[in-house]
């Protein structure tokens, strides 16, 4: 069932057994999970069927620290959320990333990599996934890795057939839930505003936001304010911890036969390190996205070579003889370490058209960050050069520990973490089964609950957590019903 507003789905009667806020992957995934188990489900999506710029209005914020994207560009607020303006890049978190890195603080998550693994051929069908190949090793160091493009699943357009036709699905446009109730131990409600007014408190048994990287944490903390701490009781983590995967072109490449790695259809490859090797240089994860050049850009490379890198040039000159076959741009992508001075906060100031608070996004990059760009380039370019494969050259303004350039990707468009998962109650707002801490009936989803943020596109991994979410509160809601 869809309803163009709130009024519509009162007048229905429809009663949820669990609220859900958002409908983009996370928020879908689940309603299909409880849906299939027989239990009924909400979806309040703030937007509408389609873009608006009223709607995205709401998404406006301020970003304080490193040069970032507008926040209301960043995201989308209508039906189907951001998997609207994804790529459709698919690669799970490596097992690797779920563990704790001795020498980053507040890494490591209270589940593993295998506690998801169960939902992978779920989660192929739900994004149009092939199989992923295994990873292969062309070094001790370097790692060839598979990234799938998926035809980019729009949720709103995929599943909206399956929603309006779903007797336990009640989706609901236009609905946007300003605040949440709660008396410290439960949530008691959502407050709603629909078709331009105060359509007074939502009731359910279970609540779940899914409304993104940033905007659960926002919903979160002006709920808490406003219920004097009786939503998020152990709020210290609330919003902190936010990171991004930093996005930019460090260096470039040359070969002598392209053939060494497999290309995708788009002539693109990409390696990631081992775990050895991020220990041994005391970096992140990362992703190298090699994109191979055209002739005009491998004679432009060695020019460059001759005056600053003459060795790599005399390679050059030696084993290909003038004949270039490969040039590559090197575009880095690599994991954030996990900081509490990283976070969203309400703004002071600026307000929303109803009143509440809009995001303060306190971001930037340490020192961690531009020695995992640099190191991880060097361990590249060693890899090629102890192969014979070919030579690296690394930019200038990485070299020099320079400002980031801000004409660049900059960023993945990635949102994690604010409302991260966790054992430790100081560090984290949520549970391993993503139960908020000490609140028997709201849960989190998407990626906001990321407690570190390993190096690939965090689709595929958001999907997984969320069948697993979904199978967990079906679990619950059937036990709870068999018990009464």
């Amino acid at each position: 069932m869809i309803f163009d507003n709130f009024e519509g789905f009162r007048a229905s009667g429809f009663t949820p057994k669990v609220i859900l806020i958002g409908s983009g992957p996370a928020g879908v995934t689940i309603a299909r999970k409880l849906a299939g188990a027989g239990i009924p489900v909400a979806i309040f999506e703030a937007g509408k069927a389609d873009f608006t710029e009223e709607s995205q209005d709401f998404y406006k914020g301020k970003t304080v620290g490193d040069y970032y994207f507008d926040l209301d560009v960043t995201r989308l607020r209508y039906l189907g959320g951001c998997s609207n303006h994804w790529a459709g890049w698919c690669r799970v978190m490596d097992a690797v990333d779920f563990e704790p890195k001795a020498w980053v603080p507040d890494t490591g998550w209270p589940i593993r990599r295998t506690d998801i693994e169960p939902y992978l051929e779920e989660v192929h069908d739900i994004l149009d996934l092939v199989p992923f190949r295994d990873d292969v090793w062309i070094s001790d160091d370097i790692r060839w890795v598979q990234l799938i493009k998926s035809p980019a699943v729009r949720f709103g357009e995929k599943y909206r057939s399956e929603i309006e036709q779903s007797k336990n699905i009640a989706l609901v446009l236009d609905t946007y839930v300003t605040r949440l109730e709660g008396d410290g131990t439960k949530v008691t409600g959502a407050h709603v505003w629909s078709a331009g007014k105060d359509q007074g408190v939502a009731v359910a048994d279970y609540y779940v936001p899914c409304t993104g990287g940033l905007e659960n944490s926002r919903l979160l903390l002006w709920s808490n304010e406003q219920s004097n701490g009786g939503v998020v009781p152990h709020a210290e983590a609330l919003g902190k911890y936010w990171m991004e995967h930093p996005q930019f072109q460090g260096g470039n490449a040359l070969m002598d036969n392209p053939d060494q790695f497999e290309m995708d259809d788009v002539s693109e490859a990409f390696f990631s390190p081992s775990l050895e090797a991020m220990q041994r240089e005391q970096i992140m994860n990362f992703g190298i996205r090699f994109i191979k050049m055209p002739y005009h850009g491998a004679k432009w490379l060695v020019a460059e070579l001759a005056c600053v890198a003459p060795e790599t040039a005399e390679w050059v000159s030696e084993g290909i003889g003038g004949n270039l076959r490969c040039a590559a741009q090197l575009v880095m992508g690599w994991e954030q370490a996990p900081r509490a001075d990283n976070f969203v906060a309400l703004s002071a100031t600026e307000k929303d058209a109803l009143g509440i608070p809009r995001i303060e996004l306190h971001w930037k990059k340490s020192e961690l960050e531009h020695r995992t760009l640099l190191q991880g380039l060097r361990l590249f370019g060693k890899t090629l050069a102890e192969k014979d494969y070919g030579r690296v050259r690394i930019e200038d303004w990485v070299l020099n520990n320079q400002p980031y350039p801000d004409d660049q990707e900059l960023a993945g468009h990635h949102h994690m973490g604010g409302t991260r998962m966790g054992d430790d109650l100081s560090k984290s707002v949520v549970d391993r089964n993503q139960q908020v801490h000490g609140v028997a009936n709201l849960y989190v989803g998407g990626s906001s609950v990321f407690a570190t943020s390993g190096q690939c596109n965090p689709t595929t991994t958001i999907v997984a957590l969320s069948c697993r979410l979904g199978d967990h509160l079906a679990r619950r809601i059937s036990q709870s019903a068999m018990a009464q």
